[in-house]
């Protein structure tokens, strides 16, 4: 991948001399006189390679700052905020979501509260790159590279003009790059004009398109098949729920047999990564091989190369828990653990009983449930019967790991406190009748480290200091444990592992991961519901059943366990190289006071086990699973129970249904559940259901997002007036 990240470098670099690459509304889709400088690169073929590998780089910006998950997950069914407030009003539908970006003057946590504006003005600016790659791709002689250039021009455009639409509804379209001039006269394109430019992108791309990725571009080098995968999005949005006011004028049995034909080509071309571990759990390091797996249509590349625009990857922020904050010490944050815990995204209880926590790999190859203690909590001064001080030769006082105040504080034999390597934080994954958890306290009780408790795991005889039950007695509980004692703000959750990277070589520094956009597994999502919607429910059945199959347990495999992207730490623990801090000290501790290497606090904090027998209470068994569905009439418990909820009646709406919640289980955290929900009319319905923080939520309004108010100011009449009060109005979505 070194290829395409070099040629980013230098697109970027041009455009750079091309446009600012900063966004604000009087910039919106500006050209300066630097496009002069993009004319003359593009005039080559090598020049023009370059550009269109800058297209790129706009990639990168969905995952480098709160955006990635305030605009795509918040607000929905599959998680909700932490403790963490920066993004609170995207998860809440409060006053704050409105035109105006959240700022700290108007409520905000924080100043990184997402604005409202932040989506709008970037695919703008990719869109005005876009633009200027398919104008002047027409220099490049051979037909070959033209093509390929000209189709990636479209396809970024049209990816770009589907995430606004899928936020937005109608917008602004403008196809023709404006060199030297500043346009404010725009006008606000309809709904079907604005998924109908999206259509026709992707149609272009994938006529364009090569089958396979040119030179050395790895998954970033958009092919055919990665514009089918969309241009199949694109169709289902206009046979979905949300367009549903005018789609009546397209054949609905053409738009989704051509969805489905779409997906069989993209499905037959790009197959399955063979174990669901292959996609985020099994990574390894910068650029390492699951980076290229087939099964991957789309990614945005990150590596070791300095080229991040404003952001790098910062992914790795999102999904884990407070514990540097509720462990009680016994659990410290460092590069040694491939995530750093700002516990933005709380999964909510309908995550985790979407799940056959028995039977379905993908819980248990997906939820972090272990971590490692990697640092002793409370050290003594040794003193002898007198009380007196003891001290080693150079007069220093001697530290000793004081298990008795554990022992003591907790109720426990003092043979059963943990060391260094032990567990520090487990997450138990029960269901809500499991006997062993309803009346009586089989393992004795539980908490973080600050409420004594005297849970001892019987798989290891040891105590564990920071222990959470999702239910206990029949009732969700793991939202109690947190430290302000708010449930609708707990800093304790089981999260999940999907962004996980050990190259970072500082606490806070950029991952190098790549962040996948699109795969196949979702592929098969889209047939299966364009098969829904045409009333084909057995045979979308069968098509889920293809996945259900790889997310079974094979003969044979280890169900206990696990592994995450920290693994690319060390190379001896299965990373491709040696992190270079791992000889530096950490700042965990030994029973002695004494400062852990890096490499050591890897060791502790890592231990490869899941919960896997305790949260399910079965025999150990190398046995395979089964997930097979034999009909569309009965489906599992854990989806009959989801559609009680949501008192979904009728064959369409259960199997509409079923297919979002096999997509949780499939594609859980994966940047686009909210775009998703809103295109299906499911958000209001399933946010209100399951995301109990999500109570601001308005049918008819926040299906879409606000149009940006600094995008409306600076709006002018042809004849160089501003908009009226009335006429801005009449460009906002309804409600806002």
């Amino acid at each position: 991948m070194r290829y395409i990240k070099n040629n980013i470098l230098c697109g970027v670099l041009t455009l750079c001399a091309a446009m600012s690459l900063s966004s604000c509304g009087d910039d919106f889709l500006k050209e300066d006189a630097g496009h002069k400088v993009t004319d003359l690169v593009l005039e080559t073929s090598e020049g023009a390679e370059k550009m269109a590998a800058g297209l790129y780089a706009n990639l990168r910006w969905h995952f480098g700052y709160e955006w990635a998950y305030g605009i795509t997950l918040y607000g929905c069914d599959e998680f909700t905020n932490g403790a963490d407030l920066t993004a609170e009003p995207w998860n809440t539908y409060d006053q704050r979501l409105n035109p105006l970006d959240c700022t700290p003057a108007l409520g905000a946590a924080n100043g990184n509260c997402p604005g409202v504006s932040a989506l709008w003005d970037e695919m703008y600016y990719g869109i005005s790159t876009a633009n200027l790659v398919i104008a002047r791709s027409v220099n490049v002689e051979d037909e070959t590279n033209r093509n390929q250039f000209v189709g990636e021009g479209y396809f970024l455009r049209g990816y770009n003009y589907y995430r606004l639409f899928a936020q937005y509804g109608g917008v602004v379209i403008q196809n023709e790059p404006l060199v030297g001039e500043i346009k404010k006269d725009y006008t606000r394109a309809t709904e079907e004009q604005t998924l109908n430019q999206v259509i026709s992108d992707f149609e272009k791309a994938y006529e364009l398109l090569p089958l396979k990725s040119p030179g050395n571009r790895g998954t970033a080098g958009w092919t055919r098949y990665a514009a089918a995968h969309f241009l199949a999005k694109a169709l289902l949005f206009r046979q979905s729920e949300r367009c549903s006011s005018w789609n009546q004028a397209y054949n609905k049995e053409e738009d989704l047999n051509r969805v489905i034909e779409l997906c069989d080509e993209v499905i037959a071309a790009r197959p399955l990564a063979e174990n669901y571990s292959d996609l985020y759990a099994n990574w390894t390091g910068i650029d390492c091989a699951n980076e290229s797996l087939s099964e991957i249509l789309v990614s945005a590349q990150h590596g070791d190369d300095n080229v991040k625009g404003r952001f790098g990857n910062r992914t790795y922020n999102y999904f884990s828990p407070q514990f540097s904050n509720f462990s009680g010490g016994w659990v410290k944050r460092g590069a040694y653990i491939g995530e750093m815990d700002f516990q933005r995204c709380r999964p909510t209880e309908y995550t985790y009983s979407s799940f056959d926590n028995v039977n379905d790999a993908r819980m248990w190859k997906t939820f972090k449930t272990v971590y490692g203690l990697n640092n002793i909590a409370f050290t003594k001064k040794l003193t002898d019967e007198n009380g007196k001080e003891i001290k080693d030769n150079d007069g220093n006082n001697i530290i000793v790991y004081d298990r008795e105040k554990v022992a003591n504080d907790n109720g426990i034999d003092i043979n059963a406190v943990p060391n260094l390597g032990d567990q520090g934080i487990i997450f138990i994954l029960n269901k809500k009748d499991d006997p062993r958890f309803l009346d009586e306290d089989t393992y004795g009780t539980y908490g973080r480290a600050g409420q004594p408790h005297t849970f001892v795991n019987p798989e290891t005889g040891k105590w564990v200091p920071n222990a959470f039950p999702v239910y206990l007695g029949r009732e969700y509980v793991l939202n109690t444990y947190g430290v302000n004692g708010n449930p609708a703000q707990s800093n304790v959750f089981c999260g999940i592992n999907k962004t996980a990277d050990g190259t970072r070589t500082a606490e806070k520094g950029d991952a190098h991961r790549d962040v996948i956009i699109a795969r196949t597994g979702e592929t098969y999502l889209v047939k299966a519901e364009a098969q829904v919607r045409l009333g084909q429910y057995q045979e979308a059945i069968e098509t889920v059943n293809i996945l259900r199959a790889r997310a079974q347990w094979k003969k044979g495999e280890d169900r206990s366990y696990y592994t995450d992207g920290s693994m690319a730490f060390l190379k001896a623990d299965g990373g491709d190289n040696n992190n270079s801090t791992m000889n530096n000290n950490s700042n965990c501790v030994n029973g002695s006071g004494k400062a852990l290497k890096m490499s050591e606090a890897y060791y502790a904090s890592h231990l490869h086990k899941n919960t896997y027998y305790l949260s399910t209470g079965i025999e150990e068994t190398t046995d395979p699973s089964n997930l097979q569905i034999e009909s569309y009439r009965e489906l599992p418990a854990e989806d009959e129970a989801i559609l009680d909820a949501i008192g979904a009646t009728g064959d369409y709406e259960r199997m509409l249904n079923f297919i979002f919640n096999e997509r949780t289980r499939e594609l859980l955290g994966e940047w686009n559940r909210w775009e998703e929900l809103s295109r299906a009319g499911l958000l209001v319905k399933r946010a209100r259901a399951f995301n109990p923080e999500a109570s601001g939520i308005q049918e008819g309004k926040h299906e879409l997002r606000p149009i940006p108010q600094t995008f409306l100011d600076m709006l002018q009449n042809p004849d160089g007036s501003n908009l009226s009060a009335e006429q801005k109005k009449a460009m906002q979505n309804p409600g806002y």
